[in-house]
């Protein structure tokens, strides 16, 4: 015969065993969930389809063009290789645009070399790898592909995509962190828009010449991230420059190309040339200064006109700062 006593521990009982069987319910509802958040998952790469971590913790970037990116979209970046293009710094220095961003992170610096340091990138413990994309950093990475995929998943921007906007959405896709892309691009509008209204292009066609340490003859293709902003707010490029110069090969990569000093005056005929003194390359004055360039029709109309290295291949940081240089100029 139950007594109060008695039944009042059955219920007790019982109302544990409903707790516990709700807890066991819940527990695996959510290890369910979880393992389908944190699974791999499949993006796309120059190389093909990669399967990459949902949550990548420890990112190596073999591309200093690209490690912008992830520090704006809030990734965890353990290495970087340091280069930009024509932007001269010292060993294992970043760039100003996001060495900032790398001390908080203590994102160490990948050594530079004409070979990739497999064994400092394999000695970061890396869940993913970055790379690809313009430039000789980048061609280093899509050579070393195979060995690189050996130590971690290893995701290739494609040379074609050249123009900032892409870069920063394939990079989100990768790294599963689309939040603020559509704040970011936003923002860039809003500040083009502005730019446009203001600049007052000069008329004629427009090249975009690389200053290099070799002082051979060296322009950008049209389709290249600065000539693509330079159309944007109002320039008209001169799309021929490849014809002109008989269509010379260059690496997957480049988004430039080089020809013979004898080319000079049939490929560089434009009246407007904006030129990118890279390291070691001639500044402005300097090139006014040898009789090859004087002639040009650009030199001859004084319209000319100089841009740092860091406007060259921009990211969303330095699109937003070259812009600001441009409407400084034209408007």
């Amino acid at each position: 015969m139950f007594t109060n006593r008695s039944s009042g521990r059955l219920r007790a009982a019982l109302a544990l065993l409903v707790l516990a069987l709700v807890a066991v319910l819940t527990a695996c509802g959510n290890s369910s969930s979880d393992a389908a958040g944190t699974g791999p998952r499949e993006v796309a790469s120059a190389k093909g389809p990669v399967k990459v971590p949902a949550a990548p913790q420890r990112i190596v970037v073999l591309n200093g063009n690209l490690a912008g990116y992830l520090y704006d979209l809030e990734a965890t970046v353990v290495a970087a290789d340091p280069r930009l293009l024509g932007v001269p710094n010292k060993p294992g220095e970043f760039p100003t645009g996001w060495a900032e961003d790398a001390k908080k992170q203590g994102t160490q610096a990948v050594p530079s070399g004409e070979n990739i340091n497999l064994e400092f990138i394999a000695a970061q413990r890396p869940d993913l790898i970055i790379g690809g994309g313009q430039g000789y950093p980048g061609q280093q990475s899509v050579n070393a592909y195979d060995q690189l995929s050996a130590i971690a998943p290893t995701v290739l921007l494609p040379t074609e995509t050249t123009y900032w906007q892409d870069q920063l959405r394939f990079i989100a896709t990768t790294v599963d962190k689309p939040a603020k892309v559509d704040t970011l691009i936003a923002n860039y509008q809003a500040k083009l828009a502005e730019a446009k209204s203001k600049i007052k292009a000069p008329a004629g066609a427009t090249a975009v010449m690389q200053s290099i340490k070799s002082q051979k003859p060296t322009l950008f293709v049209p389709s290249a991230a600065l000539p693509t902003l330079l159309a944007e707010v109002g320039f008209t490029l001169d799309t021929t420059v490849e014809a002109k110069a008989g269509n010379p090969a260059k690496e997957q990569s480049a988004d430039f190309i080089s020809f013979s000093p004898e080319l000079l005056n049939t490929v560089i005929d434009a009246p407007v040339l904006f030129t990118i003194p890279l390291s070691g390359g001639r500044s402005l004055e300097e090139l006014r200064a040898d009789p090859m360039y004087a002639t040009l029709p650009a030199f001859v109309g004084n319209k000319v006109f100089e841009l740092p290295a860091t406007s060259s291949r921009p990211d969303y940081r330095t699109v937003m700062t070259t812009l600001d240089l441009l409407v400084e100029r034209f408007q």
